[in-house]
């Protein structure tokens, strides 16, 4: 019943949704002691080279502005990776990569969005000291950054981490334990998602979200439209959010990418994303993960 009735709404009400997204460029926040003086901290450099949904000058503008406002100093990456373009930031930051073949078709198969030679360059910058925030929401975004994050130890999933309970916000908290205790989250009691991937970790890694029980990962043919035959595991044992040191380097893993956006949805313009009053948590959570890269 839940998947054959309620998921086919999700498909039509999300479709609708994502085609009204707009980027929310007002100043919803506040930062009272950045980290950094102004322009005077470390590079991070925005993903825009390989069909990314997420970029500096689109969806992930808040989260630009958020970092400007604590010292960062940013940029936008246009060109395929290489260890020598790479070593012009400190923190690179990859959200929601998509291959040329699923630009406006978010159905299988979902080739990655890199090549071999750009996984090696991005692999060997981080062991030689780079820091990468990896961030691959749900299907198709999850199999397009598979095999770069499997460079580095984790399994995406390539599909959706639905909440049982069918809530429109997604809570993780410590009372739980699905909000877990490490210095990125320091100080923080709970924090929400919005529907995004799962993955697997290696032993080297702290993870951050855990989805368990209350989650079923679905694999459908085409995002958001879900059936009977869609195939479907438990959400035991799977993440949303976890980090690892790698060689002299350090990786960030997010399967959720609008927990650091800020959009107006829909034809009322909801806030979704660090502007939606839920998420206020969000934002210290994001500065303590760039912290926790760039330190």
């Amino acid at each position: 019943m839940y998947r054959s009735i309620v998921l086919p709404l999700l498909f039509f009400n999300s479709i609708s949704i994502l085609a009204q997204q707009v980027p929310d460029t007002s100043r919803f926040f506040e930062i009272e002691t950045p980290r950094y003086a102004a322009g005077k901290g470390p590079i991070v450099m925005i993903d825009a080279a390989h069909g990314n949904f997420h970029t500096l000058e689109g969806r992930y503008r808040a989260f630009g502005n958020i970092l400007e406002a604590d010292g960062y100093r940013l940029s936008s990456n246009e060109q395929p990776f290489t260890e020598e373009g790479l070593g012009r930031c400190d923190v690179l930051v990859i959200s929601n990569p998509l291959h040329a073949s699923n630009q406006g078709n978010w159905q299988l198969p979902t080739p990655s969005a890199f090549t071999p030679e750009e996984i090696a360059a991005v692999e060997r910058w981080v062991a030689g000291g780079g820091r990468l925030f990896l961030i691959a929401d749900h299907m198709p975004f999850a199999g397009a950054a598979a095999d770069l994050g499997r460079a580095f130890g984790f399994e995406f999933l390539n599909g959706f981490g639905m909440d049982n309970r069918h809530r429109q916000i997604e809570y993780f908290t410590r009372r739980q334990g699905t909000l877990k205790n490490s210095p990125v989250t320091v100080g923080l009691d709970s924090i929400v998602t919005f529907t995004g991937s799962a993955f697997l970790i290696p032993t080297a890694a702290t993870p951050l979200i855990s989805l368990g029980e209350h989650y079923t990962i679905l694999m459908p043919e085409q995002a958001w439209n879900f059936t009977d035959d869609t195939p479907f595991v438990s959400g035991n044992g799977f993440y949303q959010l976890a980090f690892r040191t790698y060689g002299r380097g350090k990786v960030m893993v997010s399967g959720e990418a609008a927990m650091f956006s800020a959009q107006l949805a829909g034809p009322n313009r909801a806030p979704m994303g660090l502007n939606n009053p839920a998420a206020a948590r969000n934002i210290p959570l994001l500065r303590n993960i760039l912290a926790w890269l760039a330190e």
